[in-house]
């Protein structure tokens, strides 16, 4: 810099106008005041929303509305099923992407190089994460319901593992029999003297039939063409006895099929593919917040690079790390369009008991009750986001609670 350099600025200082220091505290008010009546305009509008669906809804938050199965009559429509369908769905989700978005996100932050790959990876799951949720509900029907149409339709699974299969018979009462088959679409052989099992039947208080999930063994009778065949339970014709009329499997919790179907278990897979990116971005940004001189003075004690991240820099993030998988979970529990696109069953009236069940969840039910030109209905819809906020709500009270309690002093 020269010596004509101070006197050039000089001259510019001089003959410069300060601005006046009314008119900047008048813009600065301006801007403040904007901003605070954009925020009281959005508080006003959540209010009033808010406030509508709790005059609609609170009556109706009752303890049989947490019981009750889907029912085509208001009075007695409750959310059992659905609030169990998220439940599972929620869990399948949790337990697939929060291993495998905590480890991406150590891998990539303490492990990976530096190169134009490990760059290449993180910018396409910053993109992910932007990526609207029908998108993943596509991608969820091609990869886990049909599986590229690997193992056939969906309605016959080629693969089934945990599961014991059965032929479906009927006797001369219209009675389902079932008989222990060895592969789907084989007839087994029936003779005189096999055991068959029918399911037991009760009568409810209101003299409806209440089919159960027990079943009684009864010997079967197998009646040639040319004799007539007497009414009387476990009595099948000659004809009928060539060809079961279906096929089912008994499904343990563990049971699984390929392809996967419209399950609970395709459909928290595809609720993980939602949520993974932002479990990978919010951990990556947990670590990044650990500072640098934690690492440096492990490594410089000895510890190596793996018991650094384990023991030094994981124990400092995870309170961090908690709060944003939490906080993704509670964004998965409120998507309905990647489960739409699946094709689940709008009306369930079952809960979930195994892997390989059809489900339906909270939004989807809400979604069919507001799609109801009754009132009774509608004002069910307002319930049920009562209770969905209210989940919410709680899941966000526990990412609180957690980073509450693993907070410490970085030191």
């Amino acid at each position: 810099m020269n010596d004509e350099t101070p006197q050039n600025l000089a001259m510019l200082v001089d003959r410069g106008e300060p601005r006046s220091q009314s008119r900047r505290r008048a813009f600065d008010r301006g801007f403040l005041v904007t901003c605070l009546a954009i925020t009281a305009i959005a508080v006003l509008a959540l209010g009033v929303l808010l406030g509508s669906i709790l005059i609609e809804g609170l009556p109706g938050l009752r303890w049989s509305f947490f019981t009750e199965y889907a029912s085509r009559d208001a009075s007695k429509a409750g959310i059992r099923a659905p609030l169990w369908g998220s439940i599972w769905v929620a869990s399948i989700c949790a337990i697939v992407a929060l291993p495998i978005g905590i480890a991406t996100a150590v891998w990539l932050e303490e492990f990976a190089p530096k190169n134009r790959i490990t760059a290449f990876i993180r910018l396409n799951i910053s993109n992910l994460a932007g990526v609207p949720s029908i998108v993943y509900g596509i991608l969820g029907l091609t990869l886990f319901v049909r599986m590229f149409g690997l193992f056939g339709p969906i309605q016959a699974p080629e693969l089934e593992i945990g599961g014991r299969l059965y032929a479906i018979y009927y006797d001369t009462m219209q009675e389902p029999i079932r008989v222990p088959a060895e592969e789907r679409g084989v007839a087994p052989v029936l003779k005189t003297g096999d055991v068959g099992f029918v399911q037991e039947i009760e009568e409810g208080a209101d003299g409806e039939l209440i089919f159960t999930d027990r079943w009684t063994p009864v010997t079967l009778t197998i009646v040639p063409e040319d004799e007539d065949a007497p009414e009387g339970y476990g009595i099948i014709e000659a004809w009928q006895a060539e060809e079961p009329a279906d096929f089912e499997t008994e499904r343990p919790w563990y049971y699984i099929q390929f392809p996967l179907g419209q399950s609970v278990l395709a459909g928290g897979l595809t609720l993980m593919l939602v949520v993974l990116p932002i479990v990978i971005i919010s951990s990556q940004e947990a670590l990044r917040a650990v500072p640098g001189s934690l690492r440096t003075g492990s490594l410089a004690m000895g510890a190596t690079k793996w018991q650094t991240t384990r023991k030094v820099t994981l124990p400092a993030a995870v309170p961090m790390i908690m709060t944003g998988s939490i906080l993704a979970m509670s964004r998965a529990i409120g998507e309905a369009a990647p489960i739409l696109v699946l094709g689940v069953a709008l009306f369930i009236t079952d809960t979930p008991s195994s892997l390989m069940d059809s489900f339906t969840v909270l939004p989807m039910q809400i979604y069919n009750w507001t799609s109801r030109w009754q009132e009774d209905f509608r004002a069910l819809a307002a319930t049920g986001i009562i209770v969905l906020l209210m989940v919410l709500l709680a899941f966000n009270a526990v990412a609180v609670l957690i980073r509450q309690k693993l907070q410490r002093p970085l030191s």
